[in-house]
């Protein structure tokens, strides 16, 4: 299942690792011209890869790194086919664990990644991330963020407005009423892109489930939980509470991801919420804006808030690869302390490898202070047993928006796509 035919090939690269990891030299003159690699990443992430890819060509320039970007929806429906039909990338975007057709266990069910286990990256990944990028007890990606879920707010905004970030619920609703009160709105929301549509309730269920039950996943694993019978309930029905109350834009099923970008940068909304590796993107489009990162409140405790917080992007590597050598270059590079910090510096998020020389940037210092105080909790969508679940819940927000189901039947239809394991 998982091509073990390239470990004796491995086992060989892994030679030439400590070379390759620290991006050290070119690979030779060998090469009758520059080997073109080609990589597939999620539009998210361009300004953080493209840091990358400046970087690893000034070390490597007989390697010429091309970088194609698409839409997270986009990316998770049809690389897998693309793998399939031999016209893939050279290395691309995996999601850790197990919530999407292109996530980790799903590519490696279907013998569409390269192991990567005798890399040098191993040495001082995290044991808490292996969960997310190995299978069976093997690695099968290079994990390179660490990222969390929750509000970003520009600072700008919200002193038009006279706010603060909402430490507990009825903080978060008082405020919705102060940014509409000025004309704007608190949160843009971009549910027209169906992967925006979980973020919301991810941001809610951090705190409504996890907080009480940290072995949710668990539980729901050995059939004692259900979506139905715990806190999903009540994220679902805050996150409908906040749309009533006029926390979110009009119409956001006619709203896209990059219309929310704009509706912060311009501050028609004081901010959004989304994963930290969106600071970037507000940053190129409103470069005088200062951005914070805060968890999205769910009760009116704050000890009781949690964040979603997890490895965020990760890389595998095409089996069948013909640049081989400079792949596992590459996916070296991204494992190193300088490939990570790059990567995050421009991004705005940690690295997935925690290295001493890493600065944090100060509009995620929450998310920092969060993931060393044990107050995180995984994305949701990584530990459930099919990629059917992550969409149905796309499909069951986007339902509830537009009014044609009710919050009963949207867990409904979340447990029977759980409860059918593929």
């Amino acid at each position: 299942m998982t091509r073990t035919s390239h470990l004796l090939g491995l086992a060989i690269s892994l030679a030439l690792a400590a070379t390759t990891t620290t991006g050290c030299g070119p690979f030779g003159t060998e090469q009758d011209g520059p080997v073109e690699l080609s990589v597939r990443a999620s539009a998210t992430d361009r300004s953080a890869m493209d840091a990358v890819v400046a970087e690893f060509h000034r070390l490597n320039p007989d390697t010429h790194v091309t970088v194609d970007y698409f839409d997270t929806g986009d990316l998770q429906q049809k690389l897998p086919g693309r793998l399939r039909a031999g016209d893939g990338p050279d290395v691309f975007t995996v999601w850790p664990g197990n919530g999407n057709p292109a996530s980790v266990t799903a590519l490696v069910h279907d013998d569409l990644l390269e192991n990567l286990s005798l890399r040098r990256f191993n040495l001082t990944m995290p044991i808490g991330v292996k969960p997310v990028t190995d299978v069976n007890g093997s690695t099968f990606a290079v994990p390179v963020t660490f990222s969390g879920i929750g509000t970003v707010f520009s600072t700008e905004a919200l002193d038009a407005i006279g706010g603060a970030p909402p430490r507990t619920w009825t903080e978060l609703l008082t405020l919705c009423d102060k940014a509409r009160d000025h004309g704007k709105v608190l949160l843009a929301l971009g549910n027209a892109t169906p992967w925006v549509t979980q973020l919301v309730t991810y941001a809610l269920v951090a705190t409504t489930v996890y907080a009480d039950q940290p072995g949710f996943d668990s539980d729901m694993e050995l059939g004692k939980e259900t979506f139905a019978d715990s806190g999903w309930r009540t994220a679902l029905r805050k996150y409908m509470e906040m749309d009533g109350r006029g926390c979110f834009n009009a119409d956001p099923l006619d709203t896209t991801y990059e219309e929310t970008l704009d509706q912060v940068a311009t501050g028609r909304a004081v901010g959004v919420v989304q994963v930290a590796s969106v600071l970037s993107e507000l940053r190129a489009a409103a470069p005088g804006r200062t951005l914070r990162m805060t968890a999205l409140p769910a009760t009116d405790d704050p000890d009781d808030t949690r964040m979603p917080g997890a490895v965020s992007a990760a890389y595998g590597l095409n089996p069948d690869t013909p640049h081989r050598k400079e792949a596992l270059a590459f996916i070296d590079f991204l494992g190193s302390a300088r490939g990570q910090n790059l990567y995050n510096r421009s991004g705005a998020t940690l690295p997935a490898i925690p290295n001493a020389s890493f600065t944090v940037d100060p509009a995620i210092r929450e998310v920092a202070e969060r993931q060393k105080a044990g107050t995180t909790v995984p994305f949701m969508d990584q530990r459930w047993p099919n990629s059917a679940v992550q969409q149905t819940h796309f499909a069951q927000v986007e339902a509830l928006f537009s009014g044609t189901t009710d919050i009963e039947a949207a867990l409904a239809a979340l447990d029977k796509a759980y409860r059918e394991r593929t």
